[in-house]
Parts: C-alpha cells; structure tokens; sequence
C-alpha cells in the first residue's frame, strides 16, 4: 500500500517568516484566491526566494473547491490542519448570489466564518477581498472599524452591521491589523500595499512594474463611479437625477431642483438625503467630477474647456473639486489614466494660484508627473 503524500508545510508553518492562509469554500470568487498569491509569486522573482512567503489554501476538506467560475481549485490543507498553527496573513475571499431581479448580496456560510474566527486568532494580521468583508463581520473582526468592500454589497454591509463603519468610496482600508478591499480586481492593490508593508515602497513598486500598474492609485480614487451608484426607489428622484446629467454646465440651485421636483428645498435635501445618502449639492459635484474624470481620460480638452462644460466655470473649482472628492489634482489624474494619446504641441501655461496645467501639451519642465507613484494609500 503506498505512503500518503507527506504534508508540504508541516515542517516549515511554524518556523516560515511569513505563512499565508488563503481561505477556500465553494462559490469563492475565482480571482480573490488566486490574485494574491500571484503577487506574492511575483515578489519572490524579483527579490530571490528570500520573501519568507509560504502559500496555503485551505478548506473545510481536502475534495476539490468550486469556484464562482466553474473552475476546481485543491485545497494544500483542511481549517482543522492549521488551526493553531502561526499565521502571518489570513487572506479571506468571497462569494455572492445573484437573484432574479439582478440583485447581488454577499453570502458568508456560517460554517466558513466560524473557521475564519478561529483562525484570526492566531494570525497577525487579517485582509478580505471583494466581499470576503461579509465573513469577517460575521465573525466579529470588523465590530468598531472602519471597513470597505465591492460597492455592490457596501449597503448590505452597513444594514447588517452598523457598528461598522462603511467606506464603499476606497480601493481598500487598513485599520491596524485588520485590512479590506473593494472590487475584485482591486485584491492586486490590497496585495501590493501588503508587500510594501512587508518590504517597504521601493520593492512593492518593482512588483507593481511587473503587473503593468500603479503601486497605489491616487488615494481617493473611487472604486465606482456616479452612474453606478444604487438606482433610487422613486421616480422624481431618478427624474431629477437625468435632469442634473442634462444640465451640468448650468447652475443647477437647489431651488431649481426644487422647483423641478414640485416640491420645497428643505424637502427635495431630505429627500436627497434618504434616497442617496448626500445632499443635493453633493451629488451634483460628484456628478460633475464624474464627467469631469472622463473628460481628462479621454479628451484632449484643456481644464479650462473641462471646467466649463463639466459646470465648475472656472479651474480653481474644478481643482478644489478634485482635491475634495479624489484627493488628487485634474491634471495628476489625467496623467494617470489618460486613455487616449496625448498629441505633441506647446507647451501649457501653468496657472500661478493652483500650480496645474491649464493649457494643453506636455507639463512645463519643473513639474512632477510620476507613471507609478511611490506610495501607498488606504483611501481617503
């Protein structure tokens, strides 16, 4: 009768600098598990094996797991194997459902959350992905922190737990050992900012180079947009909201929309309120900076052409509306995420109040414009 396979970690879980738990369950979201630890795969290749870095994916058994995406993952070991072992990070991915309608709610199986509570206590520090973020408030690690996840499920997230404080704007947040990302793409950045936390800025920037990405996007950049947010319950809000997209290069008072909306302005904030969550002025910024944001990605429009389109008038407010909302300036985004080629002309005037660009062209020699920044945010 042959030997069973000898367990590849039980002689180095406990004596690895840095053992990584990668949590498994059926339904997992295929790129929580496996982003991650590519990220990793890539830090060991650019420093040596040197990283101290030990990967693990475990599950409630050892039979094959089944992925959001059909795909079968094998488990390395069972919750019960390292339970009680040392754990550097314990990374804990997600599952949703979609119903009829289209509506996405997170799910979290008791079973893998009481799994993920013991585990936590043992390991020095605990990071979800996506809306892995469901699992550890269900298991207690989120009871008084600040926390995000997918925008999706970011509702769902603060109704079941209001003792939590819910960020759906941030790629990801850390509040000390506890970390959680957005969207599921954005496990790469929270992966990154993990190596940068091990290895410091200058090697999470190299990994970074290798996956063609920023080591951090600028830090307010929001993980969904304005015309992504959740669809309000009535008709005159939805009405008005088409009505501010008709007419974002005009005034758009709150007596306007009032008036617009049959209805006082005391009203329409409440409204504004209950409905979105912001007031109308609010909204009507951040629908601005929304356009505007698209505007400096794919046009070659100057920021004064940006400004006055977009309803800020003049570039003083657009930029004052960027540092608010992205916490960046109108032409470090569009530098950024420029998607179309910008042309070879003159250079632009900088203007002497906000020190931005407001012609067009290249930036004026002395400005700083990095490819990939070289630092790493948690949001705003």
């Amino acid at each position: 009768m042959a030997e069973p396979d000898p367990d590849p970690y039980a002689d180095t879980v406990n004596t690895v600098e840095r053992f990584i738990v990668v949590v498994l369950f059926d339904g997992v979201d295929l790129l929580d598990v496996t982003g991650p630890p590519e990220v990793f795969a890539l830090l060991s290749r650019e420093v040596g094996d040197a990283t101290g870095y030990r990967v693990a994916l475990a599950a409630e058994t050892m039979d094959p797991v089944t992925t959001s995406a059909g795909v079968r993952i094998l488990p390395d070991l069972t919750f019960r194997e390292v339970a009680g072992r040392s754990i550097d990070t314990l990374l804990v991915p997600g599952s949703v459902e979609i119903d009829a309608r289209g509506r996405v709610r997170a799910l979290a199986d008791p079973v893998v959350v009481d799994r993920v509570r013991t585990l936590a206590e043992t390991a020095r520090r605990v990071a979800s992905v996506c809306v892995g973020a469901h699992i550890l408030a269900d298991a207690g690690l989120l009871d008084g922190r600040r926390a995000t996840t997918h925008w999706s499920t970011a509702r769902q997230l603060a109704e079941e737990h209001p003792s939590i404080e819910v960020d759906a704007d941030p790629i990801f947040i850390r509040d000390q050992e506890v970390w959680t990302g957005a969207g599921i793409s954005a496990c790469l950045d929270l992966s990154l900012a993990l190596v940068a936390d091990d290895f410091g800025e200058a090697v999470a920037l190299r990994v970074a180079r290798q996956l063609v990405m920023y080591l951090k996007r600028p830090s307010g950049q929001s993980q969904f947009s304005v015309p992504l947010e959740p669809v309000s319950t009535t008709r005159r809000i939805e009405d008005l909201r088409h009505y501010i997209t008709r007419n974002l290069a005009g005034e758009l008072t709150v007596a306007d929309l009032a008036e617009q909306a049959h209805v006082g302005e005391r009203q329409l904030t409440r409204i504004f309120k209950t409905e979105l969550g912001m007031t109308p002025a609010a909204y009507i910024e951040s629908a601005r900076v929304e356009v505007a944001r698209n505007r400096l990605e794919s046009t070659d429009d100057t920021l004064e052409r940006v400004a006055t389109v977009c309803g800020f008038h003049t570039t003083d407010t657009l930029v004052r509306a960027f540092r608010r909302r992205l916490d960046t300036t109108p032409t470090e985004y569009r530098s950024r995420f420029r998607t179309s080629p910008r042309p070879a002309q003159t250079v632009g005037k900088v203007s002497s109040a906000t020190g931005v660009e407001v012609g067009r062209g290249e930036p004026p020699a002395g400005s700083t414009v990095m490819p990939i920044p070289d630092a790493v945010s948690t949001g705003p």
